[in-house]
């Protein structure tokens, strides 16, 4: 049972992009590894990190990740990091290939969903997104407030 839970706790989200699934048709997520420098690991994971705004590229037949927001460590020395500097993303070839192909696709973006623990090592969900226009976002809306009615008034039909 503890090893249960301590694999649990090893995979738990870190951060999430809430606004990625609502601005975007999500399609197809990826298990990335990041390259990051060691106060960056360690501002993780005191959980000092934001990923609202932010995206995938590719350059050069590598993927890198943009405006992902790690604030500084709190007990940093002279070592220090910029906390909106593009990381690489590690992936395996043929995952590489087919994203590249996808993303030429028009209206196809590469956007991070989670970020989280995995073995002591912090991997990010990297889905290939198609964005929403704004009556879908106004669809998602309307169906997500009917569902809570609706469990509402189950719930309260319970009683």
């Amino acid at each position: 049972m503890a090893e249960l839970t301590a694999r649990v706790k090893a995979q738990s989200s870190i951060a999430e992009n809430r606004k990625a699934f609502h601005d975007y048709h999500l399609l197809e997520t990826f298990e990335a590894g990041l390259v990051l420098l060691g106060t960056e690991v360690k501002a993780i994971r005191e959980g000092r990190v934001n990923l609202r705004d932010s995206f995938a590229r590719v350059e050069g037949g590598e993927i890198f990740l943009y405006n992902v927001h790690i604030s500084p460590y709190s007990h940093r020395g002279y070592a220090d990091h910029e906390p909106l500097r593009r990381r690489k993303l590690l992936l395996h070839k043929s995952e590489i290939r087919k994203l590249i192909g996808k993303t030429v696709e028009k209206g196809m973006t590469l956007v991070p969903t989670r970020l989280y623990f995995k073995d002591g090592r912090v991997k990010v969900a990297i889905s290939l997104a198609k964005g929403k226009q704004d009556y879908d976002k106004r669809e998602t809306i309307k169906k997500r407030e009917s569902d809570r009615e609706t469990r509402a008034a189950v719930k309260s039909h319970g009683r």
